[in-house]
């Protein structure tokens, strides 16, 4: 059984191609390479360069190889911009859910794995988010990611779809191969850019309210956020019906500045960031629970924060001695 998968030259989509890999089942790759790279990609994998607007370039990739399933990642996935850039990012994350949705149903393709983020819940009042937990996005991605959900629940009740959205939390670290994360307004990557290019990095906020009044996160790995990816596509591939939506996190959050302690032992390098203003879009304190995923999917994130860490780090120092 051969899956599509859009944005799988990202860097999160990369991790779900080799794990897809491992696991013994085809993919086949749709990007318009807009962020995602091809050199991501191993060699034997199919790449179909197009967007997933193109409504008739989706349907063709599905039906030209044979697609049974859908893994869709591609959007754009920066809460901050999309404060400044809402109606781009409701074209490409909601019209480009649409697109891919419409693809499917035309090619009769009844099985997806939507990747949706913790960002639908806002900054919630439990110490630990659960699937039930109410959503409140506070930034148009977030507000994005939700109703595509919708949108996706909704064709299901429709015609018998079956599907699950994951929520990740926030996604680091590498698994080798030269593949890092590229994202300018991620943590890591500033910080890292930041200190091989002799710079002070920048915290976003150091007013919240938490231990150390920098803002608190549930991290996770990104191969195990692959994983994850692979089990819930075997699943639906077996004919069986998921939940709506699975947290995939660890459970345990960490701060900016301990995540900068841990950047501190792998590197060697001083760490001393300097303060600024909080970010628009940014909630004080989101940490969320694995547990449905792990009863239901079998699935249970396997690295901690100090692997994630120095995984990011062995891999940006490779890739950044070679550019």
């Amino acid at each position: 059984m051969t899956w599509l998968l859009t944005g799988g030259a990202g860097y999160i989509g990369s991790h779900v191609v080799r794990a897809l890999g491992r696991a013994g089942m085809d993919v086949v790759v749709l990007d318009d390479l807009s962020t995602g790279k091809r050199e991501f990609l191993p060699d034997d994998v199919p790449l179909v360069e197009d967007s997933i607007l193109d409504t008739k370039a989706v349907h063709k990739a599905l039906t030209d190889h044979d697609v049974q399933g859908v893994i869709h990642l591609a959007a754009l996935k920066y809460a901050g911009v999309s404060v400044d850039e809402p109606l781009h990012y409701y074209q490409v994350n909601i019209d480009g859910t649409r697109s891919v949705l419409a693809a499917m149903a035309e090619a009769g393709v009844d099985r997806l794995v939507f990747s949706s983020s913790a960002s639908v819940y806002g900054t919630p009042d439990v110490d630990i988010v659960t699937e039930t937990t109410p959503t409140g996005p506070e930034s148009p991605y977030g507000e994005s990611k939700l109703v595509s959900e919708w949108l996706i629940a909704d064709v299901a009740r429709a015609d018998g779809m079956r599907h699950t959205s994951l929520r990740y939390f926030n996604v680091v670290g590498s698994g080798g191969d030269g593949v890092y994360d590229v994202n300018p307004y991620g943590l890591l990557p500033a910080v890292m850019k930041s200190l091989t290019e002799g710079r002070t990095p920048v915290v976003n906020g150091s007013d919240y309210p938490t231990q150390d009044g920098t803002a608190e996160r549930d991290y996770i790995h990104v191969v195990d956020l692959a994983e994850a990816h692979v089990v819930a596509a075997q699943r639906l591939s077996e004919g069986k019906d998921l939940g709506p939506v699975y947290n995939l996190g660890r459970g345990e959050g960490a701060t900016i500045l301990e995540i900068l302690e841990l950047v501190k032992h792998a590197s060697g390098l001083d760490v001393e960031p300097e303060m600024g203003p909080r970010r628009p879009g940014d909630p004080a304190r989101i940490v969320g629970s694995a547990e449905l995923a792990a009863k239901e999917l079998g699935w249970t994130a396997r690295f901690g924060y100090p692997e994630m860490v120095r995984s990011a780090w062995d891999t940006w120092r490779q890739v950044s001695a070679g550019m």
